[in-house]
């Protein structure tokens, strides 16, 4: 559904309250509104060097937030990990091969991924960034809308607490995608970042996501 740069300032005025309370609906009720802009399909990605975790979350018509439970199906979740004794250079080549491969199949709209974080120990940061790079030149190939998500705003949009530990981010997201198991953390972690995207995107949050 098509709409004019006009309509588009006036649909974030009538979102923000700023709007006149007259005038043209201009995509009828909220949920509507909500589902023109949710991606149907969200891949989130956790990077690292030894265990990249991945999530792909395909999103129902009607959007929710987070609150009342965002009712999505999970195509793909997963753990791509790396022996100690590989070499970084095969690893980089396994992440990008198997997520390669994972976006392929499952054909994703957007991709999530960690934003950056402070390390205290450089090796470590260029080390993780090696390996987020590897996994946004594949969704970038694939021409996917990169957004990257701090850590602590995942943590307080699923558990409710921005310094959560790991083990709460993995059974909120099982309880709120109804899954038999608890994820493996890195894999939890990605399909909360694939869950943030869709809160910020259902709620209308339309400059608050960073694209890189």
């Amino acid at each position: 559904m098509g709409i004019s740069p006009r309509q588009f300032e006036q649909m974030k005025d009538r979102v923000s309250g700023r709007g006149p309370r007259g005038g043209m609906d201009l995509l009828g009720v909220q949920g509507n509104l909500a589902a023109s802009l949710v991606p149907g399909i969200v891949l989130g990605v956790d990077p690292s060097l030894r265990g990249t975790g991945y999530g792909i979350i395909r999103f129902g018509k009607s959007a929710q937030s987070l609150g009342q439970g965002a009712q999505g199906e999970v195509l793909a979740q997963g753990t791509i990990r790396c022996p100690r004794d590989w070499e970084r250079s095969r690893c980089l080549a396994m992440i990008s091969t198997t997520l390669r491969e994972i976006v392929r199949l499952h054909r994703p709209e957007v991709c999530a991924v960690e934003g950056l974080f402070f390390a205290q120990n450089l090796r470590t940061a260029l080390i993780m960034g090696e390996a987020r790079g590897a996994a946004m030149a594949v969704a970038a190939e694939a021409g996917l809308p990169i957004h990257e998500i701090a850590t602590r705003k995942v943590k307080q949009a699923v558990v409710g607490y921005g310094a959560a530990q790991k083990a709460a981010v993995a059974k909120m997201v099982q309880r709120m995608l109804a899954l038999a198991e608890v994820p493996e953390p890195d894999a939890a972690d990605a399909l909360a970042l694939a869950l943030t995207h869709f809160r910020d995107y259902s709620r209308h949050r339309l400059g608050s996501l960073k694209r890189i």
